[in-house]
């Protein structure tokens, strides 16, 4: 345990930084999460479909505020699109 009044007050900030930070990026883990099962029921018909739109959002926010790096957001949004139009190519019926 810190002694130092500065150190006591660094823990308290690294604390509240570290549960905040933690609620972005498990709020973007799971839109991700929704969205691939959306893609893999075949729920989805197109990249503007609300679900698709959550997760990228939750991961630009998380890039935003710092949580997530930026080139790791857009490492993960290109692999979800990717699986989206993949998808939706493989569905004889969907629209593209």
């Amino acid at each position: 345990m810190a002694n130092i009044k500065s150190q006591i007050k660094r823990n308290r900030q690294n604390e509240k930084r570290r549960l905040r930070n933690r609620m972005i990026r498990g709020q973007a883990r799971a839109a991700l999460k929704r969205a691939l099962q959306a893609i893999e029921s075949g729920q989805v018909s197109s990249p503007t479909d609300e679900v698709i739109r959550q997760a990228v959002k939750a991961l630009d926010k998380a890039a935003e505020k710092g949580v997530l790096h930026k080139n790791n957001v857009a490492r993960r949004k290109s692999r979800l699109m990717k699986r989206l139009f993949s998808a939706l190519k493989a569905t004889p019926g969907a629209s593209n």
